[in-house]
């Protein structure tokens, strides 16, 4: 087992928007970092913008062959992972080109297409356990490891039941659901590991403006990015946490399930 002398870290969709700004934030703090991209160009320009301490990785965390291919490839590298960052997403797996509001009434539960919401939880709910269960090996070479995974605020089932919570209007069955799901699964994930080496955690970065929402968020990119990244560099938060921009969240930024 490692003892993280060098901290070796992964973001998944890591090119651009938030996972770009929390790479960078990684590798400004020592952190080896491996920019996850599902077209290597792209990955290997935004590893170019961040510095030395940044590399490319191809990965499609639908793809099984290309997440085999990126555990190779760390493991053969360097042995071990310190800190797995999930951000890799998709709002919406209809025509492109809509707004927000668009995509939004396309993906109310009695009119959503059924195999655009398989998309979308096929990328956020299914691939994102994929990739972490095939790092899991790594993430248990080391004596401190963590999750990171970017989740929102809209999956949260107390928020959504509040009917003063203006941004409910927004919780649809594809992509606010698709979060719902993804903090179910994490969070059974992190009751599985609270005896072991690895910490999970759950962040959502609010109403960032993203390829997610068309650019339509009310916060950059910059601002949005700043409680993933304070998550992803701490290392003494509770196993098992939610947490949110103070706008979004409660006492120590922490989010209701």
């Amino acid at each position: 087992m490692h003892t993280n002398q060098t901290k070796i870290a992964l973001v998944t969709g890591a090119n651009t928007g938030v996972g770009f700004q929390i790479a960078r934030a990684l590798a400004e703090n020592n952190y080896i970092v491996y920019v996850g991209s599902r077209d290597l160009k792209r990955g290997e320009t935004a590893v170019s913008e961040i510095g030395s301490n940044a590399k490319a990785i191809q990965l499609d965390i639908t793809n099984s062959d290309s997440i085999a291919a990126a555990v190779t490839k760390i493991q053969t590298e360097f042995g071990y992972l310190t800190l797995l960052v999930n951000n890799a997403a998709v709002s919406n797996a209809g025509k492109p080109g809509r707004t927000m509001e668009e995509v939004l009434g396309a993906q109310k539960p009695s009119v959503a297409v059924i195999q655009e919401m398989r998309a979308v939880w096929d990328t956020n709910v299914f691939g994102t356990l994929a990739v972490t269960q095939a790092f899991l090996p790594l993430l248990r070479n080391t004596t401190d490891a963590r999750i990171v995974t970017v989740s929102s605020a809209l999956g949260s089932l107390t928020a959504n039941a509040n009917p003063n919570n203006p941004y409910r209007v927004a919780f649809d069955a594809v992509y606010g659901a698709s979060k719902t799901a993804l903090n179910g699964v994490f969070l059974s994930l992190a009751i599985e590991l609270e005896n072991s080496n690895i910490k999970v955690h759950l962040v959502s970065p609010g109403f960032t403006a993203t390829a997610l929402n068309n650019f339509q968020g009310t916060d950059t990119v910059e601002y949005g990015s700043l409680e993933p990244i304070r998550v992803a560099l701490s290392e003494d938060l509770p196993n098992g946490s939610f947490t949110g921009p103070a706008d979004f969240a409660g006492t120590d930024n922490i989010l209701p399930w």
